[in-house]
């Protein structure tokens, strides 16, 4: 009789020892997978990886509508502003976009007629540079290259760029005075305009070809 009573005092305890064995196993397994479900929050809560920034269009690469033309630029001056002018020309010909200009008494092809040269420097650039001084105002071939211009491309759109130097408001060209101008009071100042405004041209060239 002790026997069978002891066997039936510790049969319980068995049990018990089996079932918190099996509890604690189970809340074990259980804070594992929490553990590790917030130790790699790689896998549940990853952030999306926002997409690289939309690169500048590249005017200069080679199926650029850059190339239709052949020049970027021309100069449109006096001969007594030449020495302003070689010198606008060198600074944007030394940017990094390597601007392309016309430069009218380096250009011109020899014994071709002074109309024919104006009118094709004008149809073979991009943009055309207006500098208006007191010369040009009284050159009578300024005036025809800036009427020309007009012609050309009427609604210009950044195409034509006044630039005016030693010229009153109430001598600037009527034929100008819907398109703003840039003043040369400072000429470092000035030469960053006219390459920002051509650069501004040929990247809305490539936007709309594309």
């Amino acid at each position: 009789g002790w026997f069978r009573r002891l066997l039936h005092k510790h049969k319980p305890s068995s049990v018990e020892s089996s079932l918190s064995t099996s509890r604690s196993a189970s809340s074990s397994l259980s804070s594992s997978s929490v553990e590790s479900s917030s130790s790699s929050p790689s896998t549940s809560l990853a952030r999306p990886v926002p997409p690289p920034p939309v690169s500048v269009l590249d005017i200069s690469a080679s199926g650029s509508p850059r190339w239709t033309k052949s020049y970027d630029v021309c100069i449109c001056h006096s001969e007594v502003d030449l020495e302003l002018v070689e010198e606008l020309v060198s600074y944007l010909e030394g940017q990094p976009e390597s601007f392309r200009c016309f430069l009218q008494l380096r250009d011109a092809t020899p014994g071709s007629a002074v109309v024919t040269e104006l009118c094709d420097a004008l149809q073979n650039s991009h943009c055309w540079v207006m500098l208006i001084t007191p010369g040009f105002l009284q050159d009578p071939w300024c005036k025809y290259q800036m009427h020309q211009a007009l012609a050309e491309a009427p609604m210009a759109n950044g195409r034509t760029i006044p630039v005016v130097k030693d010229v009153d408001r109430k001598d600037y060209p009527r034929e100008l005075r819907n398109l703003y101008y840039i003043s040369m009071a400072l000429k470092e100042k000035s030469f960053k305009q006219i390459r920002d405004t051509v650069s501004r041209y040929l990247q809305e060239l490539c936007r709309s070809s594309t």
